[in-house]
């Protein structure tokens, strides 16, 4: 038997089914202690062999760490856009919490490659938790300086020559002297927004010192790859877990959403972008590509014979996002051949 389990904050709705994907029990248990006790007793009861969470990492993190427990059970992590396509293929269901339970058992027998759940733990918990701490602010900053620099142009047209930013103290310092003597209610909210940019400024850059200590800390190869800093090699420990999740440095693309997916037609023979698997790790891997690509380096001659060879100038940076991707897989495996893991999976 095979199970699928979707998660949310109160239930979880859980599926099982045959060899044959046909539903055999599905039903709805509450996300608590008391809840993880009967999932483990109906996965015994039915002998599940292998299960599918959706959300392991988020509201699904205390069902797969208890299944994990049980032993002898494979639990692995279906993305939310495999369950998408696998509900898309069932017209006029609609979206309910059981169907969406018994796409995931069905993706869970049929898609062999699903990667263990990630149950990070000590460093990478640390290293995940820090990093996506400093995201929420930097894009709480973003929102917050775009609301300003509106605001900013009403008051004072022409403001930027002198504040093309504000995201340095030195720039925020120049808004606030700019609004000096304007006792308008319009001016007085956006000195208190300055007063908020300038709080968060400062703590991003606190952020980011505790991200370096702790990445100086696990002693990786990332920061030696150029274009990744320590917020990069942090995100990227903790979205990984652990690199022996991924069979193999293809099921690493795949679950990054490097990996190209083909797009052909007839004579015409193409791939196009793949918008699935993990964004963080695509995100950091984007970033790594061109700023390589700025620069005199081997991802740089690698992306212009690319070029040379006819290729888009997007076509030819989605292949050295995947080679990037192969020197990342080999990177952490390295660190595991010369040090302890930094991470454990359950």
């Amino acid at each position: 038997m095979l199970a699928g389990i979707d998660t949310h904050k109160d239930t979880l709705a859980v599926a099982v089914i045959d060899l044959a994907g046909r539903s055999v029990l599905v039903t709805e248990l509450a996300n608590t202690e008391a809840g993880f006790d009967a999932l483990e007793e109906l996965v015994k009861e039915h002998s599940v062999a292998r299960v599918g969470i959706e959300g392991s990492g988020n509201y699904g993190r205390g069902a797969a760490i208890r299944l994990v427990l049980v032993g002898g059970l494979e639990v692995v992590e279906v993305p939310p856009s495999l369950t998408a396509r696998e509900r898309s293929g069932r017209p006029g269901a609609g979206k309910t919490d059981p169907g969406d339970a018994v796409a995931i058992a069905r993706l869970t027998a049929r898609e062999t490659g699903l990667p263990p759940v990630r149950l990070a733990v000590g460093q990478a918990a640390d290293l995940r938790a820090l990093a996506d701490y400093r995201a929420q602010l930097v894009a709480e900053r973003t929102a917050l300086a775009s609301r300003t620099h509106a605001e900013l142009h009403g008051l004072l047209p022409g403001y930027q020559d002198r504040v093309p930013r504000l995201t340095a103290p030195t720039f925020i310092a120049a808004a606030t002297d700019l609004l000096a003597g304007d006792t308008s209610v319009r001016a007085t909210l956006t000195r208190r927004r300055l007063v908020r940019l300038a709080e968060l400024t400062a703590e991003i850059q606190e952020v980011h010192g505790l991200i370096t200590d702790a990445v100086q800390q696990v002693k990786t190869g990332l920061t030696d790859l150029y274009g990744l800093g320590p917020v990069s090699a942090a995100t990227i420990l903790g979205e990984v877990a652990d690199i022996r999740r991924y069979r193999s440095r293809h099921a690493f693309a795949a679950a990054n959403g490097t990996a190209p997916i083909p797009a052909s037609s007839g004579r015409t023979s193409r791939h196009r972008l793949n918008r699935s698997g993990n964004r963080q790790l695509n995100r950091v891997l984007y970033t790594m590509a061109i700023t390589q690509i700025r620069a005199d380096t081997e991802g740089r001659a690698y992306y212009l014979r690319k070029r040379a060879e006819g290729k888009t100038g997007r076509e030819a940076l989605r292949c050295l996002k995947r080679r990037l991707s192969d020197v990342v897989y080999r990177t952490l495996h390295e660190d595991l051949a010369t040090t302890a893991p930094p991470v454990m999976t359950g």
